[in-house]
């Protein structure tokens, strides 16, 4: 039960100070958007997601927590896009010719639509870099043994945050906002 309430704080600390980051930058409102069916396809993606995470993060650990923003991007993409014809799609479809090393790129171009050195896909490069740097950098604040159960779950928490971060950040992208209804 402990292990639970420190993931839990630690998910909202980071959660609270990247919607901090991208508030700041014009990305977000100070509202991190949301769908259930957005937040439901992370659940069938993570499992895949983190398997190839955790094989990148010893060498590129901002790439290995800042790909699932793009993944979220891409759901929320797909969401707006056609959702029951694309709510389906595997995992798989997000990875790039040269597999989760690329993933970043073949979702802004050929998901997205993006011109990969465009004005907007520079944007997003710039605020997904510095989200990752910091979820990294909360990280390494916690001290954690490196392989250890604890490091495996603050890791997964910390990707679940990206991508609901991408996932916000597309949503506006797209004119979703939150509205007080009367």
């Amino acid at each position: 039960m402990e292990d639970q309430l420190y993931y839990s704080m630690f998910q909202d600390r980071l959660e609270r100070e990247l919607l901090k980051i991208c508030t700041d930058a014009g990305m977000l409102e100070g509202i991190l958007l949301k769908s259930d069916d957005i937040d439901l396809k992370w659940k069938e993606f993570a499992p895949e997601y983190i398997a190839d995470g955790v094989r990148e993060i010893a060498a590129y650990p901002t790439v290995s927590v800042a790909w699932a923003g793009y993944v979220g991007m891409a759901v929320a993409c797909w969401w707006n896009r056609d959702w029951a014809k694309l709510k389906d799609s595997p995992y798989s479809t997000l990875k790039g010719p040269n597999g989760f090393d690329d993933m970043d790129d073949h979702i802004m171009t050929d998901i997205l639509g993006l011109v990969l050195n465009g004005k907007e896909a520079r944007r997003i490069t710039e605020i997904m870099q510095s989200c990752a740097q910091t979820a990294v950098t909360f990280i390494r604040q916690e001290r954690i043994e490196p392989q250890s159960p604890r490091a495996f779950y603050v890791y997964a928490r910390t990707v679940q945050v990206m991508y609901s971060i991408g996932a916000a950040i597309e949503l506006c992208r797209l004119g979703y906002e939150m509205r007080k209804l009367k």
